[in-house]
């Protein structure tokens, strides 16, 4: 049974793509040039192999991602979905995991960054509602960079019941907000933990509040009122990594 098709742009996006045995590319759009810029990032595997490939110039390739403003660097693929992963399998006999969850982060720039940072700090896995997850969006491709070829994105119905049920298998859950008095410095950082970060207006709904561990803030000059959502998550996963190696 074939699944549903949609298209990516940018050249880290699309390379990724390739890279990632698991994804089907359908079509391959290229330059002459970004045909070259393939081989020179994959200089032992061809990536082209195989692959149904149309070389079209940067100004039939603007129509693939003109309406977003994003640039296409010569790139341009179409894809199927990856096979979900379901987050009570992917959980089993796991210590020391750290997930991420957003709770009402629709952004499709915020959550590609989201997703870059989590996977450059080797975080387990990113949960979010299915039913908000930009799962065709260009531009949340464009700002994963590629990354979310190599992350691990649970699609739940519903988080409040998520973090219930992570609560139950023994996970803790720390929200981030800006009010809290409390560190996220100060916390020892052990065992199964969940990030918890609300949307990029309100923060985290108040009844969500309410299937969290601890509320916790990182620290920022008070000429600043807040940061940006992807930076907080960026700040707070660069510091669990130096955790986990100290």
């Amino acid at each position: 049974m074939s699944k549903s098709s949609f298209f990516i742009v940018g050249k880290h996006a699309v390379i990724e793509a390739l890279k990632n045995p698991e994804r089907k590319v359908l079509r391959l759009f290229l330059t002459e040039e970004s045909k070259k810029t393939i081989h020179r990032y994959s200089p032992r595997k061809n990536l082209l192999k195989d692959q149904k490939i149309f070389f079209k110039t940067k100004k039939e390739l603007d129509k693939y991602s003109k309406n977003e403003g994003i640039l296409h660097q010569g790139f341009v693929a179409e894809i199927e979905h990856l096979d979900k992963i379901e987050l009570k399998k992917f959980i089993q006999n796991k210590s020391n995991t750290t997930l991420v969850c957003l709770d009402e982060i629709t952004d499709p720039r915020n959550i590609g960054s989201i997703i870059r940072s989590a996977t450059s700090f080797n975080i387990d896995g990113i949960i979010i509602k299915e039913r908000i997850y930009p799962s065709e969006s260009k531009l949340m491709y464009k700002s994963a960079s590629g990354a979310i070829e190599n992350m691990n994105i649970f699609e739940v119905p519903n988080i409040n019941t998520t973090l219930k049920y992570l609560r139950e298998q023994n996970f803790w859950v720390y929200g981030f907000d800006s009010n809290s008095e409390k560190d996220f410095t100060q916390i020892k950082w052990s065992g199964n933990n969940v990030l918890l970060f609300g949307s990029e207006g309100y923060g985290i709904k108040l009844h969500t509040k309410k299937y969290t561990d601890f509320i916790v803030k990182i620290k920022i000059d008070q000429k600043v009122e807040s940061l940006n959502v992807s930076n907080s998550a960026a700040i707070a996963f660069h510091y669990l990594s130096l955790k986990k190696f100290t």
